[in-house]
């Protein structure tokens, strides 16, 4: 039992740092090969934060374990929601002042919904699978369309989320050193995050807890570790924008590029549990973080430290529910 805990740590600590250098490689590769900043930065350095929940859903589902591929979803959107944006703002007050989040705050509940829509029915079809991944695409391509052609009014007035994607694109390493982070990245991604699995899934036997469980608790908090990370860095910086922008667009990610994985590799059941409990769950706080951003005024709205604590409330009584269950 103690070797499985110790495998499952240090794969998570592997996995966090292999998904920010398979990030690395490839978003400098894209400058090489002649991308734009803005468009690296809104694709690729947007996707670093869910590289891992994308490599566990993958491992997960060819393991046969869909349930902790979607249970890894909907636990990683809550978690980033309550617990990082909670402690964030508890931390520090979040000004929401970016055109570029703002615009994204809608589509983070719309994808949620879709999420759920195809899960709805408990089943999960390959075409369901694709679908998302023919819509993350799409979501993909109007973001990156939406942040090139701006109104002059936008246009006029720079967009520091915007602006701070694209100075974390890395400029300056020679195409061969990109190419070797690219590939020793994936490979240590591909590596610690069959780990992961393995001593997870055998965790949860040992204490009966089901796959859907594991996914959305202990997986989904480790796997979430890159944006509690960026989210605190971001605000001690004074970087409000960039601290919530990582958490909605690694929310959108999920909702369809992480999620579309088990549908493709792994279709079939899905347990009751994730659509009756845990989807309405992911829905609420989605709705509740929307209200707290935008609020009922037209001009910047803050996460103030209240908010932050109630978020973080959210965060103790699911789990509590989660593990009361578990054990009950």
């Amino acid at each position: 039992m103690l070797e499985n805990v110790i495998i499952m740590l240090v794969s998570l600590a592997a996995l966090m740092w292999s998904a920010d250098k398979f990030v690395y490689g490839a978003a400098a590769l894209a400058r090489n090969l002649g991308l734009s900043p803005l468009i690296i930065g809104l694709t690729i350095v947007a996707m670093g934060s869910s590289a891992p929940e994308m490599m566990v859903a993958a491992t997960a589902s060819m393991a046969d374990k869909p349930d902790t591929a979607i249970g890894n979803v909907i636990g990683s959107n809550i978690t980033n929601i309550t617990l990082v944006l909670g402690v964030t703002a508890l931390l520090k007050p979040m000004l929401v002042g970016s055109v570029a989040v703002r615009r994204e705050l809608p589509i983070i509940l719309a994808t949620s919904l879709v999420a759920v829509y195809f899960i709805y029915d408990l089943q999960f079809t390959r075409t369901e699978g694709i679908l998302l991944a023919i819509l993350f695409v799409l979501t993909i391509g109007y973001l990156a369309y939406a942040s090139i052609h701006k109104t002059p009014e936008q246009a006029a007035s720079p967009d520091l989320y915007e602006d701070e994607l694209s100075d974390d694109v890395p400029e300056g390493v020679p195409v061969y050193m990109a190419v070797i982070w690219l590939i020793i990245g994936l490979a240590i991604l591909l590596l610690s995050s069959d780990f992961l699995v393995d001593s997870a899934v055998f965790i949860a036997k040992e204490f009966g807890i089901s796959d859907l469980v594991i996914g959305l608790t202990i997986i989904a908090i480790g796997t979430s570790l890159p944006e509690l990370a960026a989210s605190i860095a971001g605000v001690i910086k004074g970087e409000d924008d960039l601290a919530l922008g990582n958490i909605v667009g690694s929310n959108i990610f999920n909702a369809l590029a992480v999620l579309c994985i088990p549908g493709i590799i792994a279709p079939g059941a899905v347990d009751p549990s994730a659509v009756t409990r845990d989807s309405l769950v992911m829905i609420a706080v989605t709705v509740l973080l929307i209200l707290m951003a935008i609020g009922i005024s037209k001009g910047p709205r803050s996460i103030n430290r209240i908010e932050g604590g109630i978020l973080l409330a959210c965060f103790i009584a699911y789990q509590y529910v989660l593990f009361g269950l578990a054990n009950g």
